[in-house]
């Protein structure tokens, strides 16, 4: 379990915008990763031809904006979670003339935190996918099935790897999010504290909301 700053110790305070932002960081923080990303059992892996790599690695290029996709993802949720219960409280607590300026800081933040976070775990998952995607596309693919993927064709081939999608996200996610978190994690913290100092003027038993900023 991910320790708690002395900010979230009393449970009472769960309903205030610091216990909702500790519960959202929390969501990268202590995250296995989504349902499918469970470790999956796998079996040892028989001798791949050159020319069977050859064919694996181009269906990985060809798959990279998916892969870039999905690392995005995994970035962006925590985010999202801390903007909607901050939206929620400039809703109810913040003056209806200092909203849009808070709201405009705040944003800035969240873009902030993306445009250092996204690119590391997109680099990591491209760096991770000849050894998870790839893994699953050697073992359960032939030479001649990745041939067909990689034209594009309509063909049972197609469709089987199609099927794959699952195991092949599990495969990657899984690796990524625990490699990954030890960068995503501060930076995950720094924008929590950021958020809280920022909305701190509005909480419960605040003194006063500051004149200007």
């Amino acid at each position: 379990m991910t320790p708690r700053s002395p900010l979230f110790a009393r449970p009472s305070q769960r309903s205030t915008l610091a216990g909702a932002l500790a519960l959202s960081a929390a969501a990268w923080l202590a995250w296995p990763g989504p349902a499918w990303a469970q470790p999956a059992t796998t079996a040892a892996a028989a001798p791949v031809s050159p020319a069977k790599k050859e064919l694996v690695a181009r269906v990985l290029q060809l798959q990279q904006p998916g892969i870039e996709t999905l690392a995005r993802g995994l970035v962006e949720q925590p985010a999202l979670q801390m903007m909607q219960q901050v939206n929620n409280v400039i809703r109810q607590r913040v003056p209806q003339d200092k909203r849009e300026a808070l709201a405009r800081d705040i944003q800035a933040d969240m873009r902030k935190f993306l445009e250092e976070t996204a690119p590391l775990v997109r680099d990591q998952a491209i760096k991770l996918a000849p050894s998870t995607i790839g893994a699953v596309l050697e073992e359960k693919m032939t030479e001649e099935e990745l041939r067909q993927v990689i034209a594009i064709l309509e063909s049972p081939a197609n469709r089987k790897f199609a099927s794959l999608a699952g195991e092949m996200q599990r495969s990657i996610a899984e690796k990524l999010v625990v490699e990954t978190r030890p960068a995503v994690e501060g930076r995950v913290r720094t924008l929590e504290l950021t958020l809280q100092r920022r909305l701190a003027p509005y909480a419960p038993g605040a003194a006063s909301a500051p004149a200007g900023r």
